[in-house]
């Protein structure tokens, strides 16, 4: 699979506690490459200005978290988290849904908490921690819940709580989306392979070639391995 195809799907990320005005600056740079630029750089809420900034002008999005990464179920304080997002300039907003809420049978945690943020923010991809469910049918039912509350993208996982995407997760969160919704995979996809393996199930799910529109990878390490 030519590397930038999938280059124009990753979501370049940088969400460590300890980053600094000079780590996200280096990864906004590394943002456009000589194959292409990526689809978006995510950091923390902290350098959303600064990386507005930085990469204005270039096409890529600005992404960032709330309610990350614990999840809390907290509707209100996760909506106050995207709108000052999106007011610093965020395009984009991954909000923790309430995944360990909804695995302990509160379903309405993740519509309520879900809904609140998607009135801040057009372009909401909503976490579920796939690697944290217990079989697919919770994967299933989380998906739907998000989809019919507003999100704007389905996402795997934080990468901060056990294990990242699978590909049977992704293919059910695919499988939900449809033609409805975005689907992002991430937590710990490195290779050019893992990355053309993902696209390819996108590709074949969805029934027509996965674009920036409809599928991302969120990864740190992914794109020094497509620029190689």
């Amino acid at each position: 699979m030519d590397p930038a195809r999938i280059i124009g799907m990753v979501d370049l990320t940088s969400l460590n506690e300890d980053d600094t005005d000079e780590v996200v600056n280096a990864l906004c740079d590394k943002a456009v490459t000589v194959k292409g630029p990526v689809a978006a750089v995510c950091v923390m809420p902290a350098f959303v200005a600064l990386a507005a900034e930085r990469l204005e002008g270039t096409g890529v999005r600005i992404a960032t978290v709330a309610n990350f990464p614990g999840g809390d179920p907290d509707p209100d304080a996760a909506a106050r988290e995207v709108a000052a997002a999106v007011d610093e300039g965020a395009d984009e907003v991954d909000v923790v849904a309430p995944w360990r809420a909804a695995l302990d049978g509160d379903w309405g945690a993740v519509s309520a908490l879900v809904q609140a943020c998607a009135a801040e923010c057009e372009n909401l991809k909503v976490i579920l921690e796939t690697g944290a469910h217990p079989d697919p049918s919770k994967t299933r039912i989380m998906a739907e819940f998000a989809l019919e509350s507003g999100a704007s993208f389905l996402k795997t996982s934080t990468g901060k709580h056990g294990p990242g995407a699978s590909l049977d997760a992704v293919r059910i969160l695919l499988q939900v989306a449809g033609a409805r919704a975005g689907v992002k995979a991430s937590g710990g996809i490195r290779t050019a392979a893992e990355g053309a393996a993902y696209v390819a199930l996108a590709d074949a799910v969805q029934g027509a070639p996965a674009t920036a529109s409809t599928f991302r990878l969120g990864a740190s390490s992914l794109l020094d391995d497509l620029v190689r």
